[in-house]
């Protein structure tokens, strides 16, 4: 015989009241939830550079953590608090391993969002897809991170380094089609992807165009010595693709040497206060990148409601965060993408909804992104964001030119 609770009692209670057969509700879709998750959690992981050669991009990891402090002061994401967990890996493969392994399987977090590093992340990419754990949204433009039909649990997020080179190499053919190029590149996976899509960019004209190539490794002291090689070579374009620390190194030095090539910078190495304030603003001036969000030191923005909506954010949430460090808009806008994301998935909270869902964002426009700048994905396309507008630095701030172009050859 059935045993009586209170409670059945009490739900029963509303149909005897009116006489009826006892009829119960239509049943909610039932919550399904992966590791790390409840009614009132999502735990998310994270590595970041907070120590090593790359500890200028340390700023990401702490704008992330202030911005889900935010989100939770906010009550959360239908009612769950973020716990985001991140680790310093040093910018060192090895230590990414190690800590990734700990974030899934100690920590057990639902899933690894925004690690950094191109070479960091592929110490740990064939890991995440064999455990079939998210590793969404990088920090990094590698090409390889937008590939779901052999690695289905890894997505980038912004533009990749062959289609950002391919910009450059487009601007060169148009503007300079006779330059002799010296190229100077971090030697792994994330430089060799931007000098791959410049060759492609470039096509044929590549091996007559290109003088010299120059890589140099993360542990170097300093890129000095390539930099007098370059100018040498008799290159008079310099392609730079180095994170920060070396490239305010290279700035410096081409100035100290007297060498005045047309200077394109890649994307990653942008910011005014880590990079170019360092190397010396009247020294980077005149050097050409590209942008996909808004630089928070152009005072285009100054009125805008976007950029106002991220400085409000920064006074309160992040006071000690360099407002001219661009890293910190990256930061505040791949985390409202994830909101998205897991605003979609709704409570069906699983590894493989987080991978679906990501994979199905349309349109989405953001405070910080430039204008005409969208989050697009398919599940076949798992590159989010794919345009970008070249800018140049005039001495105090980026001014944007041109149209907002793809890198995509056809």
């Amino acid at each position: 015989m059935q045993r009586l609770s209170r409670r059945t009692i009490l739900a029963a209670a509303p149909a005897l009241a009116f006489g009826g057969p006892l009829v119960t509700a239509p049943a909610r879709a039932a919550k399904q939830y992966g590791p790390g998750v409840t009614d009132t959690e999502i735990k998310i992981g994270n590595t970041a550079p907070y120590s090593g050669p790359a500890s200028s991009y340390s700023t990401v990891g702490k704008c992330k953590t202030a911005f889900f402090n935010m989100l939770n002061a906010e009550g959360g994401i239908n009612g769950r608090k973020i716990n985001f967990i991140s680790y310093d890996d040093g910018y060192s493969p090895p230590k990414t391993v190690e800590m990734v392994r700990k974030l899934v399987e100690s920590d057990q977090v639902l899933f690894l969002f925004n690690t950094l590093g191109t070479p960091t992340n592929t110490a740990i990419h064939k890991y995440c897809n064999a455990k079939k754990v998210p590793q969404l949204f990088v920090a990094t433009g590698a090409t390889k991170w937008g590939d779901p039909e052999h690695f289905p649990w890894t997505m980038g997020y912004q533009p990749n380094y062959q289609s950002e080179s391919r910009i450059y190499a487009r601007y060169i053919l148009e503007k300079h089609p006779n330059a002799k190029i010296g190229v100077l590149y971090q030697n792994d996976d994330y430089g060799k992807d931007y000098v791959r899509g410049f060759k492609d960019g470039l096509a044929d004209k590549a091996k007559s165009m290109i003088v010299s190539e120059l890589p140099y490794e993360v542990t170097d002291p300093t890129v000095d010595s390539q930099i007098v090689s370059l100018q040498s070579s008799g290159a008079d374009l310099f392609f730079n693709v180095t994170i920060p620390k070396f490239a305010a190194q290279a700035i410096r030095k081409t100035a100290e040497i007297g060498w005045k090539p047309v200077h394109i910078l890649n994307n990653v190495a942008t910011s005014v206060g880590v990079t170019l304030k360092p190397a010396g603003l009247e020294n980077a001036k005149g050097i050409l990148s590209t942008f996909w969000f808004k630089d928070p030191t152009d005072p285009t923005w100054k009125d805008d409601a976007g950029y106002k909506q991220w400085l409000a954010f920064m006074d309160q949430w992040y006071p000690e965060g360099d407002k001219t460090d661009a890293a910190n808009a990256y930061a505040y806008t791949v985390c409202q993408t994830l909101v998205q994301v897991l605003k979609q998935c709704g409570d069906e909270l699983t590894r493989a909804n987080i991978m679906k869902q990501a994979s199905n964002i349309h349109d989405l426009a953001l405070p910080m992104l430039l204008p005409g700048i969208t989050v697009n994905t398919t599940p076949t396309d798992w590159y989010p964001v794919k345009q970008m507008q070249m800018a140049r630095f005039d001495g105090t701030r980026w001014v944007l030119f041109g149209p907002v172009l793809t890198g995509a050859i056809g």
